[in-house]
């Protein structure tokens, strides 16, 4: 046996039996593959809003009518279903690199997904509009809330910076651009000067907001803020009746301006103010602390209180005088004119409405009895005032023989240009 070992061919005839043996122990691997190849389980799924990439010349064209999203239901094995709804490693796109200025229907397409997978996409096709992309440049208005400005206050015209911009988009939207707006937001009651970036906003004439884009997106907008006011005399009103034997000498005023307050319309209507004198109970010379009082519509007044100095004469009763009795009359209805208007201008009195005054008149009863309304002239003089309405001083002129109060001293007039 043990030469049988040491003979090199008995040592290869055994191993070719050993490997005979071996190939014929080996089951067929065909046969096995095919008793195993059973189908696996079927699903549908349907994924939402799935992206959709569009691709065509950007820098030449704009394409609308393309769905943001798509819906897209899938069938197939489930392992490969489920891994495309996890994944979502395919893309749903519509290609226009080829496309034609117009309009068209083109197919939605999707790629990256597996061949064992089919794909229903809704919408599976959709009509889109290519059109040539052109750039404009625009005028920026400025727009603001005047009432978030306080009272008292008024805005200028708003500053826009930079005043124009350029915008991009399909030829048809930039032909139905109406406005270009800049809208300044703000919830103060302002009374300074604001400047803030403001968005701009593109709108067709039925204020639409279009989809085209903005160069700059942003502008600068600055208001100016100024107070509403002005200086005007103030001017003295004389109230009752001096006692018996008081003279009015003077009244003066430690200010003679005050600076008003209030809208612009308000200011351009009111040419004074004034301060009332009771005189009716003044019998020496005095100095009152009075309050300034303002019309309607002025919402500040600088300063608000004055010191009236009141001078007076004491008249002596001399003995020829009291002989003579002294005599009170009231002459009523004493017509008011006008004088001093300028050509092209009519001047109404809108108070009195009488356009009459009444008179108070004291003196000797010889020359008080008989006096009438034709005894006096009330004039108002409307040299050097221009139209609108103004309250003008009442000057009374008279017999010098009397003396005499008037239940108003001044007159409100409207002046009206009729060129």
């Amino acid at each position: 046996m043990d030469k049988l070992m040491d003979n090199p061919w008995f040592i290869k005839i055994l191993a070719l039996l050993l490997a005979v043996l071996l190939y014929s122990s080996v089951p067929s691997t065909s046969k096995k593959l095919t008793d195993v190849n059973v189908p696996g389980e079927q699903t549908t799924e349907t994924i939402n809003d799935i992206p959709v990439k569009v691709y065509y010349d950007t820098e030449n064209l704009v394409v609308s009518g393309i769905p943001n999203t798509v819906d897209i239901t899938l069938k197939g094995p489930i392992t490969h279903v489920q891994s495309a709804k996890a994944l979502r490693n395919f893309e749903v796109y519509v290609d226009l690199t080829n496309a034609e200025i117009g309009k068209q229907k083109v197919k939605l397409k999707i790629r990256n997904l597996s061949d064992k997978v089919t794909a229903t996409l809704k919408p599976a096709s959709v009509n889109v509009t290519v059109q040539e992309k052109i750039t404009k440049e625009f005028k920026v208005e400025a727009e603001f809330n005047t009432n978030h400005v306080e009272d008292g206050y008024s805005a200028g015209t708003p500053e826009v910076k930079p005043n124009k911009v350029k915008i991009t988009g399909a030829k048809s939207d930039i032909d139905r651009i109406s406005y270009v707006k800049a809208t300044l937001e703000s919830n103060d009651n302002l009374k300074e000067t604001i400047s803030k970036e403001a968005p701009i906003q593109v709108l067709d004439k039925d204020f639409n907001k279009l989809n085209v884009s903005v160069d700059p997106e942003t502008v600068n907008v600055t208001v100016p803020i100024k107070s509403n006011s002005k200086t005007v005399p103030i001017n003295i009103v004389q109230k009752g009746t001096a006692p018996t034997g008081v003279t009015i000498e003077s009244i003066t005023l430690d200010e003679k301006e005050a600076k008003i307050t209030g809208s612009k319309e308000v200011l351009d209507k009111t040419e004074n103010v004034r301060v009332e004198v009771d005189i009716s109970k003044i019998t020496d010379n005095t100095t009152l602390t009075l309050p300034v009082i303002i019309s309607d519509g002025i919402t500040k007044v600088t300063p608000q209180l004055v010191k009236a100095t009141v001078v007076v004469n004491k008249a002596e009763v001399q003995a020829e005088q009291a002989e003579q009795a002294e005599q009170e009359k009231t002459v009523s209805s004493v017509p008011l004119k006008i004088q001093g208007l300028g050509d092209n201008l009519t001047a109404e009195v809108n108070d009195p409405t009488s356009e009459t005054i009444n008179l108070v008149v004291n003196g000797p009863s010889d020359s008080v009895t008989g006096l009438a309304p034709d005894d006096f002239s009330a004039v108002i003089d409307l040299s050097g005032l221009t139209e609108g309405t103004h309250d003008v001083k009442i000057q009374v002129t008279g017999p010098t023989d009397v003396k005499w109060t008037t239940n108003q001293a001044t007159a409100k007039i409207t002046i009206t240009n009729n060129a």
